[in-house]
């Protein structure tokens, strides 16, 4: 793959591929379904999950704390119970708290020596910031949904990726989890990327709706990321 030789700049997605979000979620959620009696396995609270958040971004742009309020509203829907209205902010709330993988860090600090480093996620700057505390690396730039008032699958985080960066797009190499919400519209632009595989309870694509497309790179972790990069 000579083609990893001109990278020069690495792009990430954060939740899904830097965080654990299936992790963060169940911590949140499970326990307040508990609270209302629903028993329901974890894949379905993940489905339920992803079902809502999709149909929410694929909407006009509204603060990813409001989309996480909305998810909560459809999770009420689907399990039956009735919502307090001091729960709705709990994914939101809890978002701050969501672990990295346990490889993360360490492969931000190893990419960190050789490339510049880049954040396109789908939330807003202050939960990201928060975020950004546990991964204790500094970013060249962080794009946000927030920023772009727009969610991937949507371009406009990639189109504004190669504004900043102003280098030609075979030297970035875009690195997530999500085929559906990252691959698919990084391809279009031209991107290079890498799938990380991350280990899921839903299998398939995990927490993302089904999409089928190809990866240049295709990674079981960061860790391994790194040993192809470095």
């Amino acid at each position: 793959m000579a083609w990893l030789n001109d990278i020069t700049h690495v792009t990430f997605d954060c939740y899904g591929t830097l965080i654990d979000w299936e992790r963060g979620i169940l911590a949140v959620t499970q326990p307040l379904l508990a609270r209302h009696r629903v028993n329901v396995a974890p894949e379905e609270i993940l489905k339920s999950y992803v079902r809502h958040e999709a149909e929410l971004e694929a909407q006009s742009w509204s603060p990813y704390r409001e989309v996480l309020r909305g998810v909560m509203v459809g999770m009420a829907k689907d399990f039956r119970f009735t919502l307090q209205a001091d729960e709705l902010a709990a994914l939101a709330t809890s978002l701050p708290d969501w672990p990295p993988f346990p490889d993360t860090v360490a492969a931000l600090k190893q990419l960190a020596t050789r490339f510049q480093l880049v954040i396109l996620s789908n939330t807003d700057d202050a939960l990201f910031a928060e975020t950004q505390k546990r991964l204790r690396v500094q970013f060249t730039t962080i794009i946000t949904a927030e920023q772009v008032k727009s969610y991937k699958p949507g371009p406009a985080h990639f189109h504004e990726a190669l504004r900043r960066l102003n280098v030609p797009v075979t030297r970035i190499l875009h690195v997530a989890q999500s085929l559906y919400h990252d691959h698919a519209p990084a391809k279009q632009l031209g991107f290079c990327t890498a799938w990380v595989k991350r280990p899921s309870l839903l299998s398939g694509t995990g927490l993302a709706p089904e999409t089928h497309i190809e990866a240049d790179l295709v990674v079981p972790d960061l860790a391994n990321l790194v040993t192809r990069l470095i």
